[in-house]
C-alpha cells in the first residue's frame, strides 16, 4: 500500500563526519539495517518480498554515503521508522556522518554528499508537491507550544545543520558543514 508524501525528513547517521560505514562487503544501508535491527525495527514481510529484501529493519528510505551514492533503503510510500509520530506520509533520507572528530554534533557532509541531497529532495518535492521538508530535529515537539521548535526542544541535533536555511540559499554544496579532509 502507498501512502501520500507530505514530508521529506532529512536525518544523519550520528556517525563520524567523512567516514563510511561500509565494512566487510556490506554497505552503509546494511550497517544502518543491521542497527535498525538491534533496536527492535520491521519492514512488513509483503514489504521485504517486494522491495529490497536483503534490508528487512532498515527505517530510512534512502541513504547517502559520503561518495554521494543513494541507497535505497524502504521504498517510498511505505511507511517509515525515522521519526517518531511522523512515519506515515513522509521519506526519511539518512546522510552518513554528523559528528566530528571531537564527539561534537556538527554535521559536515562532502561535496558529493551535498550534490546528492540536493538532488535527491528536489526529484522528490518534483514527484511529491505537497511534500514539505524538514530536519529531523524540527519535528521534536513543541513543548512550550508557541508554534516553534526551538533549539531547546530539539529531541536531536540531527541532521545538524538548518534544512531550510540551506534550501533557501539555493546552495548546493552547504559550505558551512562541507567536510574538508
Amino acid at each position: 500500500m502507498s501512502f501520500p508524501i507530505l514530508k521529506i525528513v532529512v536525518h544523519c547517521s550520528a556517525t563520524r563526519n567523512g567516514k563510511t560505514l561500509k565494512r566487510n562487503g556490506a554497505t552503509s544501508a546494511q550497517a544502518i539495517d543491521s542497527w535498525h535491527k538491534q533496536r527492535g525495527f520491521k519492514r512488513s514481510v509483503h514489504a521485504v518480498r517486494n522491495f529490497n529484501s536483503h534490508l528487512k529493519h532498515i527505517g530510512y528510505h534512502f541513504v547517502i554515503d559520503i561518495d554521494g551514492t543513494v541507497e535505497t533503503g524502504r521504498q517510498v510510500g511505505e511507511i517509515g521508522a525515522h521519526v517518531k509520530g511522523h512515519n506515515s506520509n513522509s521519506v526519511g533520507i539518512c546522510l552518513v556522518g554528523g559528528v566530528t572528530a571531537e564527539g561534537k554534533n556538527h554535521g559536515q557532509y562532502t561535496k558529493a554528499q551535498w550534490v546528492a541531497l540536493h538532488t535527491l529532495i528536489r526529484n522528490l518535492e518534483a514527484r511529491y508537491p505537497k511534500a514539505k521538508v524538514y530536519g529531523h530535529r524540527d519535528l521534536s515537539p513543541d513543548l512550550n507550544g508557541d508554534g516553534k521548535i526551538t533549539k531547546n526542544e530539539w529531541v536531536k541535533d540531527c541532521p545538524c545543520f538548518d534544512v531550510w536555511d540551506w534550501l533557501d540559499s539555493e546552495e548546493v554544496v552547504n559550505t558551512d558543514h562541507l567536510f574538508k579532509e
